[in-house]
């Protein structure tokens, strides 16, 4: 359906969520009063009311007595837990803007922990790359990752702020089909609050994931670092 097709308090509801989604109104702020917003959108109170009372109902809004609509703070439902996808593509799929910063490549040795999870002698080279990720201009999660180098010799030649790694590794026969993850949560230290916009110590969802290809090598060690403020997780269990 167009937007000219649109019931005037959904067109509404759509612009003030875009203004939520872009941070025009950022979280756990007030909006502006329902007279303001009849003003600024010509139309009645009412309209506005019902714009309101959908993003309410949608979990984007909470009425305040004597404070007016707030912008709440809406958890991102990460299906990480079950799915094997791009970060770009899951974050793509809930209509949410996503964004990487590659903060680190380059090539180092395996120590004790990456060597296990990548099945390699200590001290063999491997890939290391740092990528702080975003929803929607947000920092969301901070991701480090190995990929041995001598399976994937020329992945320097690649860009990964925009470059997705599991279709990189897919056009060397390198397809991820299943990964082992670990769950911790942990506090966040001085250098991963910094950078994920928290404070120090607050909780965050630590993840390890080892991901493996269809003859079960491991390809992928990656430790991605949730801020346990906006992330929660779906977890799909069937019997």
């Amino acid at each position: 359906m167009a937007e000219t097709d649109l019931p005037k308090y959904r067109v509404i509801a759509n612009d003030l969520l875009n203004k939520i989604q872009t941070g025009v109104y950022a979280q756990n702020t007030i909006i502006p009063p329902e007279v303001e917003l009849a003003s600024t959108y010509q139309v009645s109170r009412p309209t506005v009311r019902q714009a309101i009372s959908l993003l309410v109902n949608q979990g984007y809004l909470e009425r305040r007595r004597k404070r007016g609509t707030l912008v709440k703070k809406v958890k991102i439902e990460q299906e990480f837990t079950h799915l094997i996808e791009s970060y770009s593509e899951e974050m793509s799929s809930k209509g949410i803007y996503p964004k990487t910063n590659l903060l680190y490549f380059g090539e180092e040795k395996a120590n004790p922990e990456v060597s296990k999870n990548l099945q390699l002698e200590v001290q063999e080279p491997v890939f290391k790359m740092v990528r702080l990720r975003y929803a929607n201009e947000q920092p969301t999660v901070l991701v480090t990752t190995y990929v041995p180098k001598k399976r994937v010799p020329k992945l320097a030649d690649y860009d990964f702020s925009t470059a997705s790694l599991y279709s990189t590794l897919e056009k060397y026969q390198l397809k991820v089909t299943h990964v082992i993850r670990k769950l911790e949560v942990m506090e966040a230290d001085e250098t991963t609050a910094n950078l994920l916009n928290i404070a120090a110590n607050k909780p965050i969802f630590y993840f390890h994931t080892q991901g493996l290809t269809s003859d079960e090598q491991p390809i992928e060690y990656s430790i991605a670092e949730y801020r346990g403020d906006i992330n929660s997780f779906v977890i799909d269990v069937q019997r």
